[in-house]
């Protein structure tokens, strides 16, 4: 009897030593799965295909491993692939999961089966292994829907008039409203709007003609016989450099007396009334920082001077052109 036990328990360890070797392999495999929520579904709905790979995390960790999920086309025989996820990889008790999921839809009524799909695996086995790994097939039973034959055919009905609403034109009415709005105000503006009155074009006076009109006015103001002398040699020497910087292009204005008889030089006309220039800025500098009280003859004087100034250096008025075609006048002759 006690010969039996020993003999039954040494027969026991050896089946187990047997199996725990392949427990272990079963372990270290890797597995390729393909599994559907459900085989039997209705014409157009739509089912769950779940993709699976099992790796172990020895193998999945090698740097030359790859694994490469099916290549499902979007349409098959009697099948079509509506959407697709991304992959997704998980840890669970040491093994790497790989899954993916597709969202498939047959519209044939039938018994169809949905074709093993490959899984191409690279480096599981060494540097440059190469294998291939395929899913169970799988059987959909697609329905179609049930139609109660025991009653009778409907009649198409007819087109039924929409009943119409206000609410459903009223962006049309407010659109129509907004372009009547901003018709009607551009109508008032225009309407309204003063009308732009021509601008008239004033002739334009030479330098020489404004110094004769301000030296004219200066004499008709007057202003030495009022005992205003500084104020009458501060017009007089104003009206003369003005029109030197405007004539000549000398910035006489911002000259001093030496500066300015220094810079006319240059301009031979100018030139040529120096002294009386000099003269008549020696006297009008006196009298404005020394005050100087010059007689009466000296003041016109001055006045006599700059006017020869103006005259002397007056610009030459250009001959007016003749209009192409128009007679030539002959000079008359005396009987």
């Amino acid at each position: 009897m006690y010969k039996q036990q020993v003999i039954r328990r040494i027969l026991l360890s050896f089946f187990i030593g047997l199996l725990f070797p392949l427990g272990l392999l079963a372990q270290n495999t890797l597995e390729v799965t393909a599994k559907a929520d459900s085989s039997s579904i209705r014409i157009g709905e739509q089912v769950k295909l779940h993709l699976k790979a099992t790796v172990p995390a020895a193998v999945f960790n090698k740097p030359e491993f790859r694994l490469l999920f099916p290549i499902v086309p979007d349409s098959m025989d009697h099948f079509e692939v509506v959407t697709r996820s991304n992959q997704d990889t998980l840890t669970q008790q040491g093994m790497k999961v790989l899954q993916q999921t597709l969202t498939i839809t047959s519209f044939d009524s039938g018994h169809w089966e949905f074709p093993p799909l490959k899984f191409e695996v690279y480096g599981a086995t060494g540097a440059n292994s190469v294998d291939t790994l395929f899913s169970q097939p799988l059987a959909f039973d697609v329905n179609t829907v049930s139609v109660d034959t025991t009653k009778a055919f409907k009649p198409i009905k007819t087109v039924q008039a929409v009943p119409w609403n206000i609410w459903d034109y009223w962006p049309y009415m407010a659109g129509g409203g907004a372009v009547v709005l901003i018709a009607l105000g551009l109508w008032l503006y225009f309407r309204k709007r003063p009308e732009k009155k021509p601008v008239e074009k004033l002739p334009l006076v030479t330098p020489y003609d404004l110094a004769r009109q301000q030296l004219k006015s200066l004499k008709a103001e007057q202003l030495w016989q009022q005992g205003d002398i500084k104020q009458y040699y501060t017009r007089l020497t104003d009206i003369l450099r003005t029109y030197f910087e405007h004539q000549f292009g000398i910035a006489a204005l911002e000259q001093t007396s030496e500066e300015l008889l220094k810079n006319i030089k240059p301009v031979t006309k100018l030139n040529q009334q120096r002294d009386k220039l000099r003269s008549l800025l020696a006297i009008a500098d006196l009298a404005k920082f020394a005050k100087l009280q010059p007689t009466a003859d000296e003041h016109e004087d001055c006045m006599h001077k700059a006017e020869e100034i103006l005259e002397w250096t007056r610009p030459k008025e250009e001959p007016v052109a003749q209009a192409p075609g128009a007679p030539e006048e002959k000079p008359q002759t005396g009987a």
